[in-house]
């Protein structure tokens, strides 16, 4: 999709944004019987209310107030997504936005939750052609849209794609070296490096956490390091982010027993496509910050040499993990990538990761669990975050009882607890290979939907991408 400015007096498909207890703005706009139209209409509790001329279709939203400001954005977002129906369904392919409301920043909100819903995945749709949108472009006025707005909605636009784009592959063309490829292209787009390690050099570190969930693969791992470093950077540490890279996951030879448990399993990798979609955007925004990402990847399978219940593994930092669950991988690759973080001495590590159904159990689909050892003004600038873009954090504990719970008979951890807090002892066992200020969120109830919601589509949905760049884009200024 594209976004641009327009002087143009007349188009064919016109939005206007208006405060729904001030309609004033519209006696300049529209005739007095569609006026008359319009307070009619909102009688009836109408908010998108349209204007059909014989030449055009105007449409006017009433935004109204909700009982918080982030409550009031989101509900801003998902009247553009409502918009984006209706624009499709008349086969435009471009509209005009121009917000009225007293409030700044309306129109990138609306059009952010437009064009967020406008995304499709058709590469395996035989008529793609005729299925794909009609709408291309948005258009904007000067007076309620600025070119600072305009850039940072189409890198955000870019970014979103991408990782929606990347957890929609199926494993079959999304290995752990294409994902490695994948961001190999962003990087030359977007102008930050990426270093790939190989399954050699791998074994070479001894990352003992990657190579065990690999060994039922005949397919090799890969470590991707993503590094972002702009010459006016104000951070001396950087600050790393680190995604879960299981491009597949079976459960291993803890195989996954629910019915259809696996269907969504392609989305195990989304952590990897949430801080890849983050850095993309940072470099293309040219935020003043150096920052690095790391992704180990590869699939989970219960192949003939198979890591095992029962087994003993030496991670990358050198500690000892029993295996009592091999569906319980995800730690196991998070906590060799975690250790390797350590070398750069960061100003804060955050992980990304669709890590337990336990997560999922507790807070659903609507928000994100996160636990950590960041100070509070840290936390705090998250959550913030987190309200602006509707991305919202629970935070967890992470009382030293649930560390009793991975503590093992035979080596100096196990990779899972007991049957309770599975989401906070998988983030305890994480805890064990930081030395740093860190933040780990669990987005396995957000990552992929099952069906539409508001601006997210079916399938990835890149959730945490926006919290995410949100917090870097006022780092410096919280510093």
């Amino acid at each position: 999709m594209q976004f641009k400015f327009s002087n143009a007096t007349k188009h064919p498909y016109e939005i206007i944004l208006v405060d729904d207890k001030n309609l004033k703005p519209l006696n300049k706009l529209i005739s007095k019987k569609e006026l008359d139209y319009v307070v009619k209409s909102k009688s009836n509790e109408q908010t998108i209310i349209t204007l059909n001329r014989l030449d055009s279709l105007k449409l006017v939203v009433l935004v109204k107030q909700k009982k918080s400001k982030s409550d009031t954005d989101e509900a801003i977002r998902k009247l553009g997504a409502s918009v984006q129906s209706i624009l499709n369904s008349h086969k435009a392919k471009q509209a005009f936005i121009q917000s009225t409301c007293a409030a700044n920043g309306v129109s990138y909100l609306f059009a952010e939750g437009l064009s967020l819903a406008n995304y499709q995945f058709l590469n395996y749709k035989s008529d793609a052609k005729k299925l794909t949108h009609s709408l291309t472009t948005l258009l904007f006025s000067k007076n309620s849209f600025t070119a600072t707005e305009l850039n940072q909605l189409d890198i955000l636009y870019k970014a979103i794609s991408k990782a929606r784009d990347l957890v929609n592959e199926p494993l079959q063309t999304l290995t752990a070296t294409a994902l490695a490829d994948a961001f190999k292209s962003m990087g030359k787009e977007a102008g930050f490096k990426v270093t790939v390690l190989n399954k050699e050099q791998i074994t070479n570190e001894k990352m003992g956490g990657i190579l065990a969930v690999n060994r039922g693969s005949i397919l090799p791992p890969t470590f991707s390091i993503m590094e972002y470093k702009p010459k006016n950077a104000h951070n001396k540490q950087p600050i790393v982010l680190v995604g879960k890279g299981i491009v597949y996951d079976t459960g291993g030879l803890s195989l996954k027993p629910t019915p259809a448990s696996m269907d969504r399993m392609k989305s195990d990798m989304s952590g990897s496509a949430v801080v890849s979609a983050t850095i993309y955007a940072a470099s293309l925004l040219q935020l003043p910050l150096h920052i690095i990402a790391l992704v180990p990847a590869t699939e989970n399978r219960p192949g003939e040499n198979a890591y095992v219940p029962g087994d003993v593994i030496t991670m990358y930092s050198g500690k000892t993990v029993e295996v009592l669950n091999t569906d319980a991988e995800g730690r196991l690759v998070l906590a060799d990538a975690l250790h390797w973080a350590k070398r750069y001495e960061p100003a804060l590590v955050v992980d990304f990761a669709t890590l337990t159904g336990a997560a999922a159990a507790a807070i659903g689909d609507v928000g994100i669990v996160c636990m950590g050892n960041a100070d509070e003004n840290t936390k705090l600038a998250l959550k913030t975050a987190g309200a602006n873009q509707y991305e919202r954090l629970v935070e967890f504990p992470m009382w030293d009882e649930y560390g009793d719970m991975i503590k093992s008979d035979i080596a100096d951890l196990k990779n899972i607890g007991g049957p309770y807090g599975g989401a906070i002892t998988a983030g305890k066992f994480l805890e064990h290979f930081v030395d740093y200020p860190w933040m780990h969120f669990d987005i396995a109830g957000v990552s992929l939907n099952m069906s539409k919601k508001g601006y997210h589509p079916v399938g990835g949905t890149a959730y945490g991408v926006r919290m995410l760049l949100d917090f870097l884009m006022h780092y410096t200024i919280q510093k």
